[in-house]
C-alpha cells in the first residue's frame, strides 16, 4: 500500500491523511486530479486487489450508513419531566409531601405521570410511523478488481457493503452512487443529485483534470469531477474510485444529525416565558402568606400547608395534561384524515403559530416537469411549425435512442403538439415522417439530431436538430451580426424565467451510411421554444388560502432568479401591499449582508435565488431573529441544515430519509394543501390551549389575591387546604373539556401564538376583577351570616365562599372563551357542560354529607339571593371589561372581534367621512 504524506503533491487541501491508504475527502475549490487521486488512495486504474480490498474493509468497516438508534421509552418519559410547568408541578408536589398535605401531593403527582404518559407514548408511537428508509442507497456495485498483480483486471458485481476507498466502480444509467466517487472517465455522464442539493434537472459530470474556475466557492456538488452516494445516473457512462464510505460520506454525515441542531421554538419560548413569569409569582407566595400571617396573627407554621395550597391554587397544575392531550388529539386527527404525522407535539402548536413558510418551488409550487409556453420564430413571432419541428426531433429520438429514461423535455414537447391538435393548414405534422437515424444528446454536444424521410421527398433525408440556443447557433449557416442578435433576443427571454431549446434542420443526400456529428452543419435555424415550470394545480389555491390566514410564502431555491421569479409571478406571490419592493434576492447579495442587514431584507423579499443549503439555514434563522415564527418544507439532504434552523420542520413522505429523521411534521405529499390542513389543526390546537391559560390564570390570580386578602382580615384561614383542594380537583376536571372544545372560526384566521407579555396583561386585568367579585362575596357572607358565630360561622363562610368560587370559575368560562361573542351565541358543547357541571358541584357539594367532612356547612337562603345578585354583576363587569380590552388590545382578540370593534368604530365615524 502506498501512503501520501501531508506535504507530498498528492496531499493538497483536499486530502487528509488518516493512514494508509489517505482518505481523499471533496475540497472546495482544490481538486486533485485522476493520478494524484489514485496515488492517495494506494489504488491504480486497474482497481484493488481482491486480498488488499478485504483488508481495507476490516479496517474501515462495511460501506453501509451509521444506524440511528431510536429513543427509548423510559427515556423520552423521563425527558418529558424538562418541561418547565411539569418540573414545576413535580417541586410543588414533593414540597406538598413534606409538609404532609398527603392528598395535594397525590393530586399533583398523578397529574405529572399522567402528562409525562401522554407525550411520551403519543411522540414514540410517531417515531414509529415515520421510521426511516434507505431506499437511496445502493444494494449492488460494478466493481473493478484483480485476484493477483499479474491477473487482468474483473469486473463483478458485488454487495455494496464490500466497496471500500480505492475501489474502481463502473457507473451505468440508472444506477445509483453507492459511495462518494472521483470520476476517472466519463462519457455524456449526468447525473440526479436533488436528493443532496435540490436541483430538479440531471447534472453534468466530466472527468477534468483540474477545478473550474467558474465554479470556485460554488461547493463540491457542483464539481462534475465528484459524485455523491444518494444521487442516480440518468444517462450516459462513467469509471470512477471511491474516495469515502460509510460513516465518512457526506450523505452518512447527514444521516449522523451533523448538520446542527434546532435552538427552542416557538412554543418552547412562549412556555418558558409564562412558566418563568408564574414561578416567581409561586416562589413568592409562600413566604409572604407565612410572613404576613406571622406579622398580623402571630400564626407560625402551622399556616404553610395553607402556603402550599395558595401557591398550587396559583399554578395552571392542568396544563400539561391540557396541552398534551390538545395536541395529541390534533396530531391523531391529522394522522387519520390527512396521512399528516407529527413527530414532535409541540411542533403542532409552532405549525399553528407560523406566519412565514419556506419552501423550494418544485414540487410544490410546480410539478418538476416542464411545459412549453411559446414557439417563435427569429422574429420573436408565433409559428407553429418551429413547435412541430422540434415534436419531430422529440419523437423520433424517443423511438430510436437506446435513453433509461424519457427525456423531461422531449416529452413536454410532444404534450404541447398533442394539445395543440392536428394545427393550422401547413404546419408539419411529426407522425408523417420516419425516423431514419439519430444521435441522441450528450452534454459536450448539448443538441440532438433525428434524421427523417419525409413524404414524397425520395433520396433526401431532413436533419433535425434541437438543443442548447449557442451549440445549435454553432450549427447553423448565418453571419456574426444575426447569431449575435439571436442570442441577444435568447437571453431577453432567459431571463424571464423561461428555458429555451433552439430548433435547425437542414436537407440532405439521402446516404447508407451512418451519420456523425459532423453531419450537424450548415444547418437552417428555424426558431425557439420556450418552457417553463409547470405550476401545481393545488398552489395557487393553496397560496390563496395561507395568505388569508395570514402566512407568508418565501420561496428558497438553487434554481435561476428569473426561473423563480416567473413561477411566483404565475402564481401571484408579492409581497403583500409593496408593488415595488425587490422581491428577488440572489445567493450572493446575501453573502454580501450582514446578520442585521439580513433580517430585514429576508422579512420583505419573496425568492431567494442560487441558494446553498447554508444560504437557506442563514435566511431561515435571520426570519426567526426578526420576531417570525418560520416554518421550512425540505425533501433533501441540502435541506437540513434549514430544517434544523425552523421553528418546524416539514417533509414530504417521500423525502430522503435523514431529512424525515430530521423533520418535525411528515406529509402524506409535497403539497401546499395538506400544510394548510395541518396549520388549521394547529391553531384549533393553539386557541384551545390560549383559552385555558387566559381563563384559569385570571381566575386563578383572583382567586390568590382574594384568598391573601381573606386571610389577613378574617381570625381563621379563608379556606382549608383540603377545601383549597377539592375546589382546585373540581375545576382540574372541568379545565379537561378545553382539550375538546371546537374553537370558533375566528381563531383560524391568524397565527396563534402565546405571548407572555399578552397573557400577563390579561390575566393582571381579569384577575383583579375576579378577585373583587371574591371580596364583594365577603360583604354578601358577612350580611347572611351576621348571627352566626363560632364554628358554625367559620364553616358557613368556607362553603359560602366554596360555592361562589366554583360559580364564578363556571362563569369566567363560558364569558371569557371568546369573549362577548360566547355570550351571544353560547360556548361551545364541552365547555358548556363543563361549566354547567362545575356549577352544580359548587351549589350541591356543601349540602351533601360530603360538606361538613369537609368542614363546610349549609346557607340560608337569603345568601344564595345576594350571591345571585353579584353574580350578575360579576358577568356584566366582565362583558364589558372584555368589551374595552378588545378596543384596547384589538391584536389580542380573535379577528371577529376585531371586525365587531372596527365596525361599531366606522359606524360612528361614517357621517364624518
Amino acid at each position: 500500500m502506498n501512503s501520501v504524506p501531508e506535504s507530498s503533491p498528492a496531499a493538497g487541501p483536499g486530502h487528509v491523511t488518516t493512514g494508509a491508504p489517505t482518505v481523499v475527502v471533496p475540497g472546495p475549490d482544490v481538486v486533485p486530479t485522476p493520478l494524484q487521486t489514485l496515488r492517495a488512495l494506494g489504488s491504480g486504474p486497474r482497481g484493488l486487489l481482491e486480498a488488499e480490498a478485504e483488508i481495507r474493509r476490516a479496517r474501515t468497516g462495511e460501506n453501509v450508513l451509521p444506524a440511528r438508534r431510536p429513543v427509548p421509552w423510559p427515556r423520552r418519559f423521563l425527558r418529558s419531566l424538562r418541561d418547565p410547568f411539569t418540573s414545576v408541578l413535580l417541586c410543588l408536589g414533593l414540597v406538598s409531601a413534606l409538609v404532609t398535605a398527603w392528598g395535594t401531593a397525590c393530586v399533583i403527582l398523578a397529574l405529572v405521570a399522567v402528562s409525562c404518559l401522554l407525550r411520551s407514548t403519543e411522540e414514540h408511537r410517531a417515531d414509529r410511523s415515520s421510521a426511516p428508509l434507505r431506499g437511496l442507497v445502493a444494494t449492488t456495485a460494478t466493481v473493478v478488481r484483480r485476484t493477483s498483480d499479474d491477473s487482468p483486471p474483473r469486473e463483478r458485481e458485488v454487495p455494496v457493503a464490500d466497496l471500500v476507498p480505492g475501489d474502481v466502480i463502473r457507473l451505468r444509467p440508472g444506477d445509483l452512487v453507492p459511495a462518494d466517487v472521483r470520476l476517472l472517465r466519463a462519457d455524456g455522464l449526468t447525473v440526479h443529485q436533488s436528493a443532496l442539493t435540490g436541483e430538479s434537472a440531471p447534472v453534468v459530470k466530466q472527468a477534468l483534470d483540474l477545478a473550474d474556475p467558474a465554479l470556485s466557492g460554488a461547493g463540491p456538488f457542483a464539481q462534475p469531477q465528484w459524485c455523491f452516494q444518494g444521487s442516480s445516473v440518468t444517462s450516459g457512462s462513467g469509471t470512477a474510485v471511491i474516495l469515502a464510505t460509510g460513516g465518512e460520506t457526506r450523505f452518512a454525515a447527514a444521516h449522523d444529525g451533523r448538520a446542527g441542531q434546532r435552538g427552542a421554538s416557538a412554543f418552547d419560548r412562549s412556555v418558558r416565558g409564562i412558566s418563568w413569569t408564574l414561578i416567581r409569582f409561586m416562589l413568592l407566595t409562600p413566604p409572604l402568606v407565612l410572613m404576613a400571617n406571622a406579622a398580623l396573627r402571630g400564626r407560625g407554621l402551622e399556616t404553610l400547608p395553607f402556603a402550599v395550597a395558595v401557591a398550587v391554587g396559583l399554578t395552571p397544575e392542568m396544563l400539561p395534561v391540557i396541552v398534551t392531550t390538545t395536541l395529541a388529539r390534533g396530531a391523531a386527527r391529522l394522522a387519520r384524515t390527512g396521512g399528516v404525522i407529527v413527530k414532535r407535539l409541540p411542533a403542532l402548536h409552532d405549525l399553528g403559530a407560523v406566519d412565514v413558510l419556506c419552501l423550494d418551488k418544485t414540487g410544490t409550487l410546480t410539478e418538476d416537469r416542464p411545459v412549453v409556453a411559446a414557439a417563435t420564430d427569429g422574429r420573436d413571432r408565433h409559428d407553429p411549425d418551429v413547435l412541430r419541428w422540434a415534436a419531430v426531433n422529440a419523437l423520433w429520438t424517443l423511438q430510436l435512442a437506446d435513453l433509461p429514461a424519457a427525456d423531461a423535455l422531449d416529452e413536454a414537447v410532444l404534450d404541447a403538439v398533442d394539445a395543440d391538435g392536428p394545427g393550422a393548414a401547413g404546419a408539419v405534422d411529426p407522425d408523417a415522417y420516419e425516423g431514419v437515424a439519430v444521435l441522441p444528446f450528450d452534454p459536450v454536444r448539448r443538441v440532438a439530431t433525428a434524421v427523417v424521410r419525409r413524404p414524397g421527398r425520395l433520396g433526401v433525408h431532413t436533419l433535425v436538430t434541437k438543443g442548447a440556443v449557442e451549440a445549435v447557433l454553432d450549427r447553423c449557416a448565418m453571419d456574426g451580426e444575426e447569431r449575435d442578435r439571436l442570442l441577444a433576443l435568447a437571453d431577453r427571454k432567459a431571463a424571464s424565467g423561461l428555458r429555451l431549446l433552439a430548433v435547425a434542420r437542414a436537407d440532405r443526400a439521402a446516404r447508407a451510411g451512418a451519420y456523425t456529428p459532423a453531419n450537424e452543419r450548415g444547418l437552417t435555424f428555424l426558431g425557439l421554444v420556450a418552457l417553463r415550470d409547470a405550476v401545481a394545480p393545488s398552489a395557487a389555491d393553496a397560496l390563496g388560502g395561507l395568505a388569508r390566514r395570514g402566512v407568508r410564502v418565501k420561496v428558497l431555491t438553487g434554481d435561476h432568479p428569473g426561473t423563480a421569479a416567473r413561477v411566483c409571478a404565475d402564481l401571484g406571490l408579492r409581497p403583500e401591499g409593496r408593488p415595488d419592493a425587490d422581491d428577488v434576492v440572489t445567493a450572493e447579495r446575501v453573502d454580501a449582508l450582514s446578520d442585521a442587514e439580513l433580517v430585514e431584507v429576508a422579512d420583505r423579499a419573496v425568492v431567494f435565488a442560487r441558494c446553498t443549503p447554508e444560504h437557506k439555514a442563514r435566511i431561515v434563522s435571520a426570519l426567526r431573529a426578526g420576531g417570525r415564527t418560520t416554518g421550512f418544507l425540505g425533501d433533501g439532504v441540502n435541506d437540513l441544515p434549514a430544517l434544523h434552523a425552523a421553528d418546524v420542520g416539514l417533509c414530504p413522505r417521500n423525502a430522503v430519509d435523514v431529512a424525515r429523521e430530521a423533520a418535525d411534521v411528515v406529509l402524506a405529499e409535497k403539497d401546499l394543501t395538506a400544510i394548510d390542513r395541518a396549520v388549521l389543526a394547529g391553531r384549533r390546537s393553539s386557541g384551545n390551549i390560549a383559552a385555558y391559560l387566559r381563563i384559569t390564570l385570571s381566575s386563578n390570580l383572583g382567586n390568590v389575591i382574594a384568598m391573601l386578602t381573606a386571610g389577613l382580615m378574617l381570625p381563621f384561614l379563608p379556606m382549608l387546604p383540603a377545601q383549597v383542594l377539592v375546589q382546585n380537583l373540581c375545576f382540574d376536571a372541568a379545565q379537561l373539556a378545553f382539550a375538546f372544545d371546537r374553537p370558533p372560526a375566528s381563531v383560524l384566521r391568524r397565527p396563534t401564538a402565546l405571548r407572555p407579555r399578552d397573557f400577563l396583561r390579561f390575566i393582571t386585568g381579569f384577575g383583579l376583577l375576579n378577585a373583587a367579585a371574591d371580596l364583594a362575596t365577603f360583604g354578601v357572607l358577612a350580611l347572611a351570616l351576621h348571627n352566626a358565630s363560632g364554628d358554625g360561622g367559620e364553616a358557613a363562610f368556607h362553603a359560602g365562599w366554596f360555592t361562589e368560587n366554583l360559580l364564578t370559575q363556571a362563569l369566567v368560562m363560558v364569558l371569557l372563551r371568546t369573549g362577548r361573542s360566547a355570550a351571544e351565541r353560547g360556548a361551545g358543547g364541552p365547555l358548556r357542560a363543563a361549566a354547567a357541571g362545575l356549577a352544580a358541584v359548587g351549589v350541591a357539594l356543601p349540602l351533601t354529607p360530603l360538606g361538613p367532612l369537609l368542614g363546610m356547612s349549609a346557607l340560608p337562603p337569603l345568601y344564595y339571593l345576594l350571591l345571585g345578585s353579584v353574580l350578575g354583576l360579576y358577568a356584566i363587569g366582565l362583558t364589558a371589561a372584555r368589551r374595552r380590552y378588545e378596543r384596547r388590545h384589538p391584536a389580542d382578540v380573535p379577528d371577529t372581534a376585531r371586525e365587531r370593534v372596527g365596525a361599531s368604530r366606522g359606524t360612528r365615524s361614517g357621517h364624518a367621512r
